[in-house]
C-alpha cells in the first residue's frame, strides 16, 4: 500500500469515496443529501487541506486531510472505501497524517468524529474532550476528540476541559490549573483558585500535600 499526497485531479474520486464511506454506516438518502457539500472536495482544496491518499495497485482505497496551521489544526476528513474497511487503511492514513502533523509543528489536532468512527479514533490514542455541532445536520451533535502531539499539548486549558479529560480517563495536570504552590510553610489554601467542589478535579486537588 502506498501513502502519498493527493492530486487536484483526484478531487472527484475522493468526494465520491467520502460519500460511499459515510453511507457505510446506514444513513438514509435524506441524511446523505444533507451531508453532500461537507463531503465534497474541490480541486482547489486538495492541496490546501493537505489531502493524503492510500492506494494499492493504482486504486485509491482511502484518504485523509490535515487542516489548519500550526500549532493547532484538525484531522478534517478520514474516509476508507467500504470494501477496504478493516484492512488497515484507516490506521495507515491516521498514523501518516499524525506523524506529518508533528513534523510540521502541530501540537494539537481536533477531530469532529462521526459517532460510528469514534471507537476507531479512541483506539488510535485520541481522547474525547467534548461535543461539537454537526456542520450538515441542524441539531445533531458530534463527539469532539483531541490528539495531543506534544507533552505541553496534554495540559488542559480550563477547569471544564480538565474535568472532561478525567471523565475520559486522562489525568488532569493539576499544577496547570492551580498555579504555583504556596510558599514553604503555608498551609492556607483559601487563596488558591478553587476547583469545582465535589468534582473529580476537586477531589484530586484536596489531596495535594502542600507544605
Amino acid at each position: 500500500m502506498l501513502i502519498r499526497a493527493a492530486r487536484a485531479d483526484e478531487a472527484e474520486i475522493l468526494s465520491e469515496l467520502a460519500i460511499r464511506s459515510k453511507a457505510y454506516w446506514g444513513y438514509d438518502a435524506a441524511f446523505m443529501a444533507a451531508c453532500a457539500d461537507e463531503l465534497t472536495l474541490a480541486p482547489s482544496q486538495v492541496e490546501t487541506v493537505r489531502a493524503t491518499v492510500a492506494e494499492r495497485d493504482g486504486r485509491v482505497l482511502g484518504f485523509g486531510t490535515l487542516e489548519g496551521e500550526p500549532p493547532e489544526g484538525a484531522l478534517g476528513m478520514l474516509f476508507v472505501d467500504p470494501d477496504a474497511i478493516g484492512g488497515g487503511v484507516g490506521r495507515a492514513l491516521y498514523e501518516h497524517i499524525v506523524s506529518g502533523a508533528r513534523e510540521l509543528g502541530f501540537t494539537r489536532l481536533t477531530i469532529d468524529a462521526d459517532p460510528n468512527a469514534e471507537p476507531f479514533y479512541l483506539a488510535m490514542g485520541a481522547v474525547r474532550i467534548g461535543a461539537t455541532p454537526s456542520g450538515s445536520i441542524p441539531g445533531r451533535v458530534l463527539p469532539l476528540l483531541e490528539v495531543a502531539l506534544s507533552d505541553d499539548a496534554a495540559l488542559p486549558r480550563s477547569v471544564e476541559e480538565a474535568i472532561a479529560a478525567e471523565r475520559a480517563g486522562r489525568a488532569a495536570p493539576l499544577p496547570f490549573l492551580l498555579g504555583p504552590p504556596p510558599p514553604a510553610g503555608r498551609r492556607d489554601r483559601a487563596e488558591l483558585p478553587q476547583p469545582v467542589v465535589g468534582g473529580p478535579v476537586h477531589r484530586r486537588w484536596a489531596a495535594l500535600p502542600y507544605s
